[in-house]
C-alpha cells in the first residue's frame, strides 16, 4: 500500500489541532505545581490508549447507541467547530474540570490531551481517511505529547505568552476549516 502523505499530514495536524498540547502548556504548568510534577511517560500512555480504544472499538460503542460513523461524524464536526471557535476568540466553551488533586491520569490524559474532542474527532477522521493513518496521527501525536510533557519549562520560556496565543489562534482556524470539511463531507448521506 502506498503511503498517502497528504492524507497522514492532515489526520496528525487534525489531532495535534484538537489535542492542542501546546495551548495546554499553560494549564499543564500550573497542574504541575499544583501536583508536585507530571508522570510524562504514564500520561503519555494512558491517553494514547484511550485513543486508540476509541479508534477500534468506538464504532462498535455506536452500533450498541444504534447510531452511525457518518452521524457521529457529523456531530463531531460540530464539537470539533466549536473546540475551533473556542480557540480563536479566546472564550471557555467546554468547561474543564479544575480538580489537579487525582493526579496525572485525570485530569492530564483525560480530560486535558484525550478528551472528548480528541475522541470525537478520532470517531469523526474515521469516516474519511483508512485506520492506519489515524493510528499512525495518533502514534506522532504521543511522541509530540511526551516531549512537549519533558520539556514544559523550557516551551514556555521559549514561546512566551504572546507566541502561546498565536500558536492557539493559528490552530483554531485551521480546526474550524477541518470542522466545515468534515460536516460537509458526511452531511450529505442523510438525504439519501
Amino acid at each position: 500500500m502506498a503511503i498517502n502523505i497528504n492524507e497522514l499530514l492532515t489526520v496528525t495536524f487534525t489531532l495535534f489541532a484538537v489535542i492542542d498540547i501546546v495551548g495546554s502548556i499553560p494549564l499543564l504548568i500550573s497542574l504541575k505545581d499544583k501536583m508536585g510534577g507530571i508522570k510524562s511517560t504514564k500520561a503519555t500512555i494512558v491517553s494514547g490508549a484511550l485513543m486508540i480504544l476509541f479508534l477500534y472499538f468506538g464504532q462498535g460503542f455506536l452500533r450498541i447507541l444504534g447510531l452511525d460513523i457518518r452521524s457521529f461524524a457529523v456531530g463531531g464536526s460540530i464539537v470539533i467547530f466549536l473546540l475551533g471557535l473556542e480557540m480563536v476568540l479566546g472564550h471557555e466553551i467546554f468547561k474543564s474540570d479544575s480538580d489537579s488533586h487525582s493526579g496525572t491520569v485525570v485530569p492530564i490524559a483525560f480530560p486535558v490531551i484525550a478528551g472528548s474532542g480528541t475522541l470525537t474527532t478520532v470517531m469523526s477522521l474515521k469516516a474519511n481517511y483508512d485506520e492506519s493513518y489515524i493510528l499512525a496521527g495518533i502514534i506522532i501525536n504521543l511522541a509530540v505529547i511526551y516531549i512537549v510533557l519533558k520539556a514544559l519549562q523550557y516551551i514556555e520560556k521559549a514561546l512566551g505568552k504572546g507566541g502561546l496565543l498565536a500558536v492557539r489562534k493559528f490552530f483554531g482556524v485551521i480546526l474550524l476549516a477541518i470542522a466545515v470539511k468534515i460536516f460537509s463531507s458526511n452531511i450529505a448521506a442523510f438525504g439519501k
